[in-house]
């Protein structure tokens, strides 16, 4: 069960003008859910992605990477979910080229116009002939209002849809910042989550809305680890289609830039957050507020090391503080000149905070019965303060549960 985490409220996913989203059943890997969501774009919006650093990146990674490099405008996005088409070769580049030509057929637009995704399992093709069967019906579902349907239909392991909205007042235009994405699992992104996307009618011009896409994925999708693996296919976009109205947001000095930073941060923090939340068997949330650091780098380094350490993870499951754990992270998160003497680290609830370590070893202060008390709550926060300098860095991850090692078990059944 997702952590503290609720399904979105349709009424509440804001349509955002010049985008539309159909999803339609097409039997990809699993019969009688919807599985194919197409999105289509009005002339004139703006795109710009991030994408997976993993080198044995997906075939849609790598096609999308092609059309956004060719500068052509960019008119739909085609998702599928079921089969990641991620080693697969020669065959696997051709089927994602031919899923984007089937799109531009139906929009009487360029192959080069469109932007593939897909996510699944690994190492198994496409079923082009149901996946091309099924985009007439993703086109005529295709409506303003249809995020809540796409947000369900790219769920693999998910248990709950994730779509976050916003509206914000930029240059006295309102705004509109709409939001999904999936994953629960293989979450240490290098880049994004395993799929992101937020629509928006702000008025952004291209580099500018390059360079935020980059900082919203480093401060959200890019500070969220479930498992420690970065996916194949993990992909991140932002489309911006201009219809809001107001001048346009050119430079960090514009009018309204840095409310629209704000807001696009915002909806990006909020996705990612409940994909940790959602997390493969996650019964805790844990934020790891890494503080002191020489410089942003290292502070990550250290929320990492936690954050992935399977000790770690198991303990906080169990609320059992064996919190030498923590150290033993900290230790080996690559500072060489750490010097343990003055690092300090506290576990924190909305009650309050316990000091667990300083001095080198456990807090003269500090008591077992009260790590414990605050490890039993859903919410927990690990804040580090490593003494080195004024650098911080927060990330999200969750515990590993049993069900962890169950879901992916049966994952392919």
């Amino acid at each position: 069960m997702a952590v503290n985490l609720s399904p979105p409220n349709p009424q509440a996913l804001h349509p955002v003008p010049g985008v539309r989203l159909g999803s339609a059943e097409a039997g990809i890997r699993k019969l009688h859910r919807k599985d194919l969501t197409l999105i289509t774009l009005e002339p004139g919006a703006r795109v710009a992605g991030v994408f997976t650093q993993n080198r044995f990146c997906a075939a849609p990674v790598q096609v999308c990477r092609e059309h956004l490099a060719a500068g052509e405008e960019i008119r739909a996005l085609i998702i599928n979910t079921g089969i990641a088409n991620a080693g697969t070769g020669e065959q696997g580049l051709a089927d994602a080229r031919a899923t984007c030509a089937a799109v531009a057929r139906e929009l009487e637009v360029p192959a080069e116009a469109v932007l593939p995704f897909s996510t699944g399992v690994i190492l198994e093709l496409l079923p082009m002939g149901r996946l091309l069967a099924g985009l007439p019906a993703a086109r005529a579902a295709v409506r303003p209002e249809g995020w809540f349907d796409a947000a369900h239909a790219i769920m693999t392991t998910d248990t709950i849809a994730k779509a976050v909205s916003r509206q914000v007042q930029v240059a006295g235009r309102t705004v509109t910042l709409t939001g999904m994405s999936k994953g629960a699992g293989m979450i240490k992104p290098n880049m994004a989550t395993m799929l992101g996307y937020i629509a928006t009618d702000a008025c952004v011009a291209q580099p500018l809305l390059d360079a935020l896409v980059r900082e919203a994925a480093d401060l959200s999708f890019n500070s969220i680890t479930v498992d420690g693996d970065t996916s194949t296919n993990d992909s991140f976009v932002v489309m911006a289609t201009g219809r809001a109205g107001h001048p346009e947001i050119v430079a960090p000095t514009s009018d309204g830039y840095e409310t629209f930073r704000r807001a696009l941060i915002d909806v990006a923090v909020g996705l990612a957050q409940a994909i940790v939340r959602d997390g493969e068997g996650a019964t805790k949330l844990m934020t790891l507020d890494i503080r002191g650091g020489r410089d942003r780098g290292e502070c990550r380094a250290v929320g990492y090391a936690i954050g992935h350490s399977p000790l770690v993870k198991t303990a906080f499951f169990a609320s059992d503080p064996n919190l030498g754990r923590i150290l033993a992270a900290i230790g080996y998160a690559g500072i060489g000149d750490l010097d343990v003497m003055r690092l300090k680290v506290w576990l924190e609830d909305g009650s309050g905070a316990v000091l667990v370590a300083e001095r080198g070893g456990r807090a003269a202060s500090y008591r077992e019965e009260d790590g414990a008390r605050i490890m039993r709550n859903a919410e927990i926060t690990i804040r580090v303060d490593l003494a080195r300098g004024d650098a911080q860095a927060t990330l999200w991850t969750c515990d590993f549960s049993y069900d962890y090692v169950k879901i992916n078990a049966d994952y392919r059944s």
